[in-house]
């Protein structure tokens, strides 16, 4: 006698595991040391995730990560730079789907999503190509009266704070990031508020790309609650305003301090001149012999 008893109806799908967005500093995924974090919402008013809200302290312990790395960092051959952020671009390209996903997320319109992402992808590469070119556009040999040689070479400023803006959320952060860590800068980055998960899946894609720990950090929260410290913090050697607004002028007198560099860049500025605002320059003489 045939069975029947109606078929078991399949399981459920579970629904997916809810993320959580932490920071980035010292190459580790850390809570923010004062427990806060902020709610990233869709248009539609409906959640995306919680984010990590970075206090000052967290801000310390980036820039002491960056810090520590930036020495051997910049120690590195232009062609070892240039070959890992050439893999950055490799591995972002491997996530494509996921980033478009996360900038849908917080409002961009798909086709704008996607164009956004193959831009960034593009951003990576080119910068990648100028890591041992940028010496030879921005140096020179100086012609002097006398037996000598003279050289003026760019070097590395050291630590960069950067407040990359809000939008776009991908590219506008990779276009202030990567022409600062090409030249062997590290870089302590604050992202504003829905920005904050398309930061964090970026820094998850530079903890598989060989960049090491330190070198970039990325503390997701609200600027104007982070910026007097950045620009206060005597370990910081340069910052980029590009994405903090308007600052009162006090607060930016504040890198007076060390004789911090301040850069207001803008979102598109692409080429060598972008790397030149995050480096120093030294001239050497050396005598001709005879």
């Amino acid at each position: 006698m045939p069975d029947s008893s109606p078929a078991p109806r399949p399981a459920p799908t579970p629904p997916p595991v809810a993320k959580t967005y932490k920071l980035f500093i010292g190459g580790s995924f850390p809570r923010s040391e004062s427990g806060r974090s902020y709610p990233v919402r869709r248009p539609d008013g409906s959640l995306v995730a919680n984010v990590a809200r970075a206090s000052r302290k967290d801000l310390r312990d980036a820039v002491k990560a960056a810090t520590g790395a930036q020495s051997a960092w910049a120690g590195r051959t232009a062609y070892n730079r240039g070959q890992i952020l050439y893999r950055v671009a490799e591995v972002l390209e491997g996530r494509r789907a996921q980033f478009v996903d996360e900038l849908v997320a917080i409002g961009v319109p798909g086709d704008e999503a996607a164009a956004e992402v193959e831009a960034t992808v593009d951003a990576w590469v080119w910068y990648a190509g100028w890591a041992d070119k940028y010496p030879m556009v921005l140096g020179t040999v100086n012609p002097v009266a006398g037996p000598y040689f003279d050289f003026t070479v760019p070097e590395p400023t050291g630590v960069v704070g950067i407040f990359s803006p809000r939008r776009p959320a991908l590219l506008g952060l990779v276009e202030r990031l990567a022409p600062v860590i090409v030249s062997g800068n590290t870089a302590v980055v604050v992202v504003p508020d829905d920005a904050g998960p398309v930061a964090v899946d970026l820094a998850e894609v530079l903890a598989t790309s060989d960049l090491p720990g330190g070198v970039v950090d990325i503390l997701t929260g609200f600027p104007d609650e982070l910026a007097p410290w950045m620009l206060g913090h005597r370990g910081v050697n340069a910052v980029d305003l590009t994405g903090a607004g308007e600052l009162a002028p006090e607060l930016v007198a504040e890198a007076a301090v060390n004789v911090k560099r301040v850069v207001r860049g803008h979102p598109g500025a692409r080429g060598p001149e972008v790397i030149a605002d995050f480096v120093e320059y030294k001239t050497v003489w050396h005598p001709i012999g005879r």
